[in-house]
């Protein structure tokens, strides 16, 4: 198990994605069953979505 921050994944997958996340969805701690070194870019992606999907506010849109 290793223990990372958003940003880490980001960096290195998506960095061009960097710009576009909130603060509080890079510093997302984020724990990886087998690793950062295993990690794919689909699943770097999954993970991406998931944190921002996470970090919505409840406001409805109107």
């Amino acid at each position: 198990m290793e223990t990372v921050k958003l940003s880490t994944i980001v960096m290195k997958w998506y960095p061009d994605m960097l710009p576009f996340l909130k603060q509080t969805e890079l510093n997302s701690v984020i724990v990886l069953r087998d690793g950062l070194g295993i990690l794919d870019p689909a699943d770097a992606m999954d993970i991406i979505r998931h944190s921002i999907c996470e970090h919505q506010d409840s406001a409805y849109l109107q």
